[in-house]
């Protein structure tokens, strides 16, 4: 994989709304499908990895503005060898600093636990109590 490019870092990305995504994404472009749940572009530091962003309630959410799109929570490239991180607010790019392996794996972490309080709202009642008991025995003997 190529290693990025400081000299093409974007600071802008269009929206993009498309069935599928192109087999070769252009840089600074988020395409959006809705019908497969999913937001692609490249990495914004100029790596040109493809970067998926899942689009859920539990994944992230994507908002149009007449500004552009803002994309949350931020973009982690952690398993790239970039490991570039940045956000994207009203189709502008802005540049994160760089996490610390600690602290990729506390944010890893608080996105399973919220994952994880998600569908134990939804999950009727008698269950989710059976479900807490499993995963405190589970952390319990480990």
């Amino acid at each position: 994989m190529p290693t990025p490019d400081t000299t093409q870092k974007l600071h802008r990305i269009e929206l993009s709304r498309v069935q599928y995504v192109p087999r070769q994404p252009e840089p600074g472009i988020l395409y959006v499908s809705e019908k497969y749940g999913a937001a692609v572009h490249l990495c914004a530091c100029g790596c040109r990895a493809k970067v998926s962003t899942p689009l859920s309630q539990t994944g992230w959410k994507l908002v149009e503005t007449p500004l552009g799109a803002t994309l949350t929570p931020s973009v982690g490239n952690w398993q790239l060898p970039c490991r570039s991180h940045y956000w994207i607010r009203d189709g502008k790019i802005l540049w994160s600093g760089d996490w610390s392996d600690a602290q990729i794996s506390a944010g890893r972490r608080a996105e399973e636990e919220r994952r994880r309080e998600y569908f134990a709202a939804r999950t009727p009642g008698r269950t989710r109590i059976f479900r807490r008991i499993w995963e405190w025995l589970v952390g319990f003997f480990g």
